[in-house]
């Protein structure tokens, strides 16, 4: 029994490209989700994907950068994918010298932390969820700037906006949220 179990992992191994003997690199892709929320206040400008954008009621979101809660779940997402841990190690809330910083340099740095380990970025797929601004007439900008501080083609962003219905703090204005999932390309090396 045990002969034929050694058997079928050393098969394994040649399928996949490894062998016991040597280290093979290969890339594989990585899936990764974020999610963020911020709430909403009266004095702050309101960023989403890297855009300035106007609340009806003159509103922005509250955090430590400019709560561009959209770069975040996508920075999330990738660090995931890349098995990373969350932005909050690499950006902490608690750091002065980066207070109110723009969220599109989180995304710069993350992408330069897969790029140091080898990794691609293939997609970004994200929702925005609020109950306004209407985010539709800034898509297309926000797709944009999301792409160049990855460094990928506007193509490879998706993004989607919706409301939650008048369900929740979101539905009542309190604040907005994004989900995000992100497929990177990372090399693994077979031993």
């Amino acid at each position: 029994m045990m002969q034929s179990v050694k058997k079928l992992f050393s098969h394994f191994l040649q399928m996949i490209g490894c062998s016991s003997t040597k280290a093979l690199p290969r890339m594989v892709t990585r899936t990764g989700i974020g999610y963020d929320i911020h709430p909403l206040v009266f004095g702050r400008p309101l960023v989403l994907g890297g855009i300035r954008i106007t609340h009806p009621q003159g509103k922005g979101l509250l955090g430590h950068s400019d709560a561009d809660v959209l770069a975040h779940a996508i920075a999330d997402a990738l660090l995931g994918a890349a098995g990373k841990v969350d932005i909050g190690v690499y950006f902490p809330n608690t750091d002065a010298s980066i207070q109110n910083i723009s969220s599109l340099l989180i995304l710069e740095k993350v992408s330069e932390i897969i790029a140091a380990e080898g990794g691609v970025i293939i997609n970004i797929d994200a929702t925005l969820i609020a109950e306004e601004p209407k985010i539709g007439p800034y898509v297309d900008l926000m797709r944009s700037s999301i792409a160049g501080a990855l460094k990928i083609p506007v193509t490879a962003v998706g993004l989607k906006a919706t409301t939650n219905e008048g369900l929740g703090a979101i539905g009542r204005g309190e604040g907005i949220a994004a989900l995000a999932t992100a497929s990177v390309e990372m090399q693994y090396l077979c031993r």
